[in-house]
């Protein structure tokens, strides 16, 4: 998951020129065709753009692209649907951040698309980009894994209103499929920021301060890619086009409304989070502190034993003390009662 992306290679090349900015992949493209409407579902793979065609109202077609690291195909996909070369090269550029671009005849949304999968730490990311024309969608990923099987069982069950309705409502369910995945991913996070922090009150080691400083830095990955969304779906909602009806702005405004909410979980996540560094930092400080005190008191403690010590390791010869009969027992019992007097005075003062 990097934060800062290399895009050096774009230099000086002419706008519209197509440059793949993302993961590297070897895998062929797949393009997949759902044709529908209130009646029926037709569902195929199809080998190239050239053999696309969009049927005519009311029926919508949806295709959808799996890999973008093929240029030529998606070269192809502006030729067929004269789509604008901008477009073209900021569907191969995987670090766009979530927007909405008008075009004539179509509109260009871009998301990201968030899903833990199986991992236990962390996150995917993918970009999404989607092509929503009057009575059709090209959605542009950039590999096979997404989250749009529920979307896909509705289309070939024909459960709820979906294939009662336009290419904007399918763009609605596509986008709601997104943003309701980013509760899951926000919940697993939130799981391991509370197992963080019963780990900093009861054992905090290095490599909890590494967890931290992970989670720190997804949570930074999924808010660039949370924030801009909002931006992004309130213009849908509020657009005059007439690509968007009515009837779905209702439900482009539930979606907005999703994405405040994971807005304010990703803060109240980052806020706990740096809670958690500094209650991290504190209990190491104290730690420490309570082996100084400790390593303090045994020497304050055997100072003075020191010092008598030091005193009758002299070599003098007139020392009356050396030839005492009691010299030796007296000045043991004279060290012990230091010690215990010192230890005595410290439990007074509360420093044990």
């Amino acid at each position: 998951m990097k934060s800062i992306s290399r895009r050096s290679k774009k230099s000086g090349l002419p706008p519209g020129t197509l440059v793949h900015i993302g993961e590297k992949r070897t895998g062929a493209t797949t393009i997949t065709l759902f044709e529908y409407d209130a009646s029926h579902c037709r569902e195929s793979k199809v080998p190239s753009p050239e053999n696309l065609t969009v049927a005519a109202e009311p029926t919508v077609t949806w295709i959808d692209v799996s890999g973008i690291h093929q240029l030529d195909v998606i070269e192809a996909f502006g030729k067929r649907f004269n789509l604008h070369p901008l477009l073209l090269e900021d569907i191969v550029n995987t670090e766009q951040r979530p927007k909405v671009d008008e075009y004539d005849s179509y509109w260009y949304v871009v998301v990201k698309m968030l899903y833990a999968g199986d991992r236990p730490k962390g996150f995917l990311v993918e970009q999404v980009s989607f092509i929503l024309g009057s009575n059709f969608i090209l959605s542009f990923q950039e590999n096979g894994r997404d989250v749009f099987e529920p979307v896909r069982e509705r289309l070939r069950s024909g459960k709820g209103r979906i294939r009662q309705s336009g290419s904007d409502y399918l763009l609605y369910a596509l986008i709601d499929a997104v943003v309701d995945e980013y509760f899951g991913v926000l919940e697993a996070m939130g799981e391991r920021l509370e197992s963080l922090q019963n780990a900093v009150v009861a054992n905090p080691q290095p490599a909890t301060l590494n967890d931290i400083h992970l989670l720190r830095r997804e949570l930074l990955v999924l808010r660039r890619a949370v924030w801009p969304l909002r931006e992004a779906v309130g213009k849908v909602e509020r657009s005059e086009s007439p690509l968007i009806r009515a009837s779905t702005k209702v439900f482009f405004r539930d979606v907005y409304d999703h994405v405040i909410q994971t807005i304010d979980t990703i803060e109240t996540l980052r806020e706990t989070v740096t809670g958690v560094l500094d209650i991290y930092l504190s209990s190491t400080t104290y730690r420490l502190n309570e082996v100084i005190k400790v390593l303090t008191i045994i020497t304050t403690i055997f100072m003075p034993l020191t010092f008598i010590a030091g005193i009758y390791g002299m070599n003098f010869e007139f020392m009356p003390e050396l030839h005492s009969k009691w010299g030796y027992p007296l000045v043991l019992l004279g060290m012990a009662a230091i010690t215990i007097g010192m230890l005595v005075f410290f439990k007074r003062k509360k420093w044990l």
